[in-house]
């Protein structure tokens, strides 16, 4: 008797069971392996388009990995909206269109990495909300075009390394907000101005090893809310008037290791509302002119491990906001900082150094012998 109970709850699991192993079958393309309701596998299959509607709608994991899809569309995932898990990786994807991934609140994690995109149209990843991670490394991406990310807010990462990109267009990051880590390719030869214009609210903006001839006016405009930006390891070239214009709200803004053939303005006052300033470790060809630098309202400002001409600017130097409004009196900042020029004293201790064996310029002497005169004028007047 009890081997024919037995028989029989088996026989009737079987049959309880068999509808869900169908639904599994039914909902499966051949080309993918779904291991459960949340789990698909489509890796290597020759897709040539993405079979959004044989997915299990309550799926989680999607792997679409080196399959020949050359776009994702529109709503390419439409109906998806228990997906966690995105993983794109290795496919032929060419274009991405406009609001491709809309549609999917649950989505934390999207890769698109070793394909051939050259370009990220805008809105190819606007409105995704409270996703952890954007993973767009190894591409052939050259450009990021303006509202590419609009709408998208509360990301941990957007990561761009190992992409061709030579230039930062107007408005490419405008729209996204509450960014933790925004982290850009190296090789980058131009930031546009209003590149960063909409960005609010960034963890750490790092740009790195970029090779620029000038930082341009405006290429923080309406940058707002960083917690750390950091312009390092780069030939920044001329720091142009208006480079820091419309930048506000900064916890931390560092300069680090850089070479600057010269800085033409760096006006930084209230109004920018920067908590620190860090110039560290940068090489600097020519020495500021006086009025250039306005260092006005930041608490902490360290001017340390640089390299300055050591010549006769060396006194305009020495008179700038860049000593006299850091955290060191004169001694200190001399014996934190190096001389780069004239050659003979490359890389030595600016402290080292008999600066009133240095005769002023000729054209501080004049400029300050016409202030002087034109005091005396003031006065008997």
């Amino acid at each position: 008797m009890n081997v024919i109970w037995w028989l029989i709850i088996c026989l009737e699991i079987t049959l309880n069971a068999s509808p869900i192993i169908n639904i599994i079958t039914l909902a499966c393309p051949n080309e993918c392996i779904c291991l459960s309701q949340t789990q698909v596998l489509c890796n290597t299959g020759g897709l040539q388009e993405i079979p959004v509607k044989h997915f299990p709608p309550t799926v989680e994991h999607l792997s679409l990995t080196k399959n020949n899809f050359p776009i994702i569309k529109s709503d390419a995932f439409g109906g998806l909206r228990a997906l966690k898990k995105l993983t794109l990786d290795g496919n032929n994807i060419t274009t991405i269109k406009p609001f491709a991934f809309r549609g999917l609140p649950r989505l934390k994690e999207l890769s698109i990495q070793y394909t051939p995109l050259t370009t990220v149209a805008p809105f190819a990843f606007a409105g995704l909300q409270n996703i952890s991670t954007i993973i767009l490394g190894h591409n052939k991406i050259l450009r990021v075009e303006g509202y590419a990310f609009a709408g998208t807010a509360n990301v941990k990462m957007i990561l761009l390394i190992n992409n061709p990109m030579i230039k930062l267009e107007p408005f490419a990051f405008s729209s996204l907000t509450n960014v933790e880590r925004l982290i850009l390719p190296s090789g980058l030869r131009q930031i546009e101005p209003d590149a960063f214009n909409g960005l609010d609210i960034v963890g750490l903006l790092k740009l790195s090893f970029m090779d620029l001839d000038s930082l341009q006016p405006f290429s923080f405009r309406n940058l707002h809310n960083v917690k750390v930006l950091s312009l390092q390891e780069s030939d920044l070239g001329i720091i142009s008037e208006d480079a820091f214009d419309g930048l506000a709200y900064v916890e931390s803004l560092n300069i680090l290791n850089n070479k600057i053939d010269a800085i033409l303005e760096l006006n930084l006052t209230e109004s920018h509302n920067i908590k620190a300033l860090k110039i560290y470790g940068n090489h600097l060809l020519e020495t500021p002119e006086p009025g250039t630098i306005i260092l006005d309202g930041i608490e902490t400002i360290i001017v340390q491990n640089n390299h300055f001409p050591c010549g006769c600017h060396i006194h305009t130097l020495l008179e700038s906001p860049l000593v006299n409004t850091s955290s060191y009196d004169h001694h200190e900042f001399l014996s934190k900082n190096f001389c780069i020029s004239p050659l003979e004293l490359n890389g030595l201790q600016m402290s080292r150094i008999d600066l009133s064996s240095i005769g002023k310029c000729h054209e501080q002497v004049t400029r300050e012998n016409l202030e002087a005169s034109t005091g005396r004028n003031s006065k008997n007047i």
